[in-house]
């Protein structure tokens, strides 16, 4: 299924809008039927092939050898992530893709990660409002490694070479070649 530009000014602006929208949810279900197909692939040499197939449909771009562990959640079904070079994230991978996720080439990702874009109103009555939804575009860029259980937040940069620990929760932008650890995450060493 190929991405519709369409939603692209209402999940990429940055303002609020309806995630609720009927016509939004049908386009969103459609891009989540390729991901479960990939999920169901098996392990063997015809699964490969037809993951390989299959990950070229589910993004919105991916690079060459780029492969992902199944099982992958996707809210866009990963139509919203697009992806450079040699590539590699394990199992349980997550993206809340309601808005832009770009990641450079040379990234691994651990078991366990979560990638989200999207922000809800901090009041009450604002979350039970029609437009409760805005997103933020994720970049991880270059050589990054995230290592297992990480959770990358809306907004956030992870810079060249950088390192993310393992359980880390990164909340603003991570610089070039350091290992930020912790929740939150700070910086702990350059590299």
């Amino acid at each position: 299924m190929k991405r519709d530009p369409r939603y692209d000014a209402m999940l990429f602006g940055g303002e609020y809008y309806d995630c609720a929208d009927p016509d939004l949810l049908r386009y969103q279900s459609r891009c989540i039927e390729v991901m479960n197909a990939y999920n169901r692939t098996r392990s063997t040499p015809h699964g490969m092939k037809k993951r390989a197939k299959l990950l070229s449909v589910m993004f919105g771009a991916i690079g060459r050898e780029g492969y992902v562990e199944p099982p992958i959640h996707a809210n866009f079904g990963g139509k919203n992530v697009f992806i450079g070079d040699y590539f590699y994230a394990n199992f349980n991978l997550t993206l809340v893709d309601d808005g832009k996720i770009t990641i450079g080439n040379h990234v691994f990702i651990g078991p366990n990660v979560t990638i989200a874009t999207p922000l809800h109103p901090m009041d009450a009555e604002g979350r039970a409002s029609a437009a409760n939804q805005r997103n933020l575009p994720v970049t991880i860029e270059d050589n990054v490694w995230i290592a297992s259980s990480a959770t990358i937040l809306p907004g956030v940069t992870i810079g060249e070479g950088s390192v993310v620990g393992a359980g880390a929760v990164v909340t603003r932008d991570v610089p070039p070649r350091v290992l930020v650890v912790g929740v939150p995450a700070k910086v702990v060493k350059s590299l």
